[in-house]
């Protein structure tokens, strides 16, 4: 019922601070890969996060949590931090990003499937890897095969629309 009430009735949902920042923080990391590679530095994540944070300010989503200055503060920092934890997992100068929110659609039977790829990229040998970015907190081990149904689901829409299976499907939180 609830995918039916979000993505078919679309219902409106309250906004939630969790929701607001994997918004904001997918915006900064978009705009940090629009850069050049040399220029994707933790600095310059920081400006794009600033920039993603003012675009923010109009988003209903964003207004529907009525912050003051000091919830506001707090979700800043709290999106800085994964920021700079990114920054931990992966060094941004390495990635050839293809694609970047990506909107794919292929036709499966009498359904059209749809897709929002976080990050399409090329790695090293030329081969495709579908990135899928998480600001929730890791899965424990036994239960990260569940949490992969959306990158195979990315990875499906590729080979459909490029027929090409991506090399590698990726979640990083």
């Amino acid at each position: 019922l609830a995918f039916r009430f979000s993505a078919i009735d679309h219902l409106p949902e309250p906004s939630s601070l969790p929701a607001v920042r994997g918004t904001l923080v997918h915006a900064a990391l978009e705009r940090l890969f629009e850069l050049e590679p040399a220029e994707r530095t933790a600095e310059r994540a920081t400006t794009c996060l600033a920039a993603a944070h003012a675009a923010l300010q109009v988003d209903p989503e964003y207004l529907g949590l009525d912050l003051d200055d000091e919830g506001d503060a707090a979700l800043l920092v709290r999106s800085q931090d994964l920021l700079d934890n990114y920054f931990v997992l992966e060094d941004p100068t390495t990635i050839t990003p293809i694609g970047l929110e990506l909107r794919l659609e292929a036709p499966l039977g009498d359904l059209n499937l749809r897709g929002i790829i976080d990050r399409l990229e090329l790695d090293e040998d030329g081969g495709l890897v579908v990135t899928d970015y998480k600001t929730g907190a890791a899965p424990r081990q036994q239960y990260e095969q569940g949490r992969l149904g959306g990158v195979h689901f990315y990875s499906f829409l590729c080979e459909e629309l490029f027929g090409v299976r991506p090399a590698k499907v990726q979640l990083l939180y």
